[in-house]
């Protein structure tokens, strides 16, 4: 009976978490090949969900994984007789390339969107807000505050894309960069009136700046496809 409820746990914790598993194994692992005690994409999964249940740090990371790695072993067959250390967490998540973790989060985040059909009367938003990180405020340094743009899908909850805004620009840019990069063909997107501007730069950076005001605001005409 034991040995069927840990095939039946094991099965079921693959399945559900094989797609995201697939995700994180695209962020490439900056460690030596001898430094790979514990396998990449576990220590980042384990990371999210200990994030997830509440930890705020790297110690509280390891003690979510020591807490429950028994569960984690069983269900994933990991092999590990004890959870990496704090700072062997810290080492790995601190190495990585934010562009990778950036780019498997998105392609997690479309693999959802994309597996969740839409009602007949339904269409799919995007809304683009800028926010603060709380806590990225560094008194030491004199360092302002983080701030970072975020695409968020209205029809799955999810945000689906976001990017840091540079501490000397504002949001603008950063928005018209969202514009450039994401498949937003057929959807309704929401931003802040501050984005309201007629004039922007086109792929090729033609056309005036997108962080300068229109001296005069013409009449603009609005198309519906």
């Amino acid at each position: 009976m034991r040995g069927a409820f840990n095939s039946s746990e094991k099965i079921a914790a693959v399945t559900a978490f094989d797609p995201i598993l697939q995700r994180l194994d695209m962020i490439a692992d900056p460690r030596r090949g001898q430094g790979k005690r514990f396998e990449q994409r576990y220590v980042l999964l384990f990371a999210i969900l200990a994030i997830v249940t509440g930890a705020d740090s790297y110690r509280g990371i390891h003690t979510f994984i020591r807490v429950h790695l028994k569960r984690l072993d069983r269900a994933f067959g990991l092999g590990w007789k004890k959870p990496p250390a704090h700072t062997s967490i810290r080492s790995i998540l601190s190495g990585l390339d934010g562009a990778h973790v950036e780019a498997a989060f998105r392609s997690h985040a479309a693999d959802l969107g994309a597996a969740r059909p839409l009602g007949q009367d339904q269409c799919r938003v995007v809304a683009i807000d800028g926010k603060v990180l709380r806590g990225s405020f560094d008194a030491f340094h004199d360092g302002s505050a983080r701030q970072f743009l975020s695409a968020f899908a209205a029809e799955t909850a999810l945000t689906i894309a976001h990017i840091e805004i540079d501490e000397k620009s504002n949001e603008i840019p950063a928005a018209q960069q969202f514009l450039a990069e994401l498949d937003l063909a057929g959807r309704i997107v929401t931003l802040d009136a501050i984005h309201c501007q007629k004039n922007i730069r086109d792929s090729q950076g033609k056309g005036r700046g997108p962080d300068r005001p229109a001296q005069s605001e013409p009449e603009i005409h609005a198309q519906a496809g």
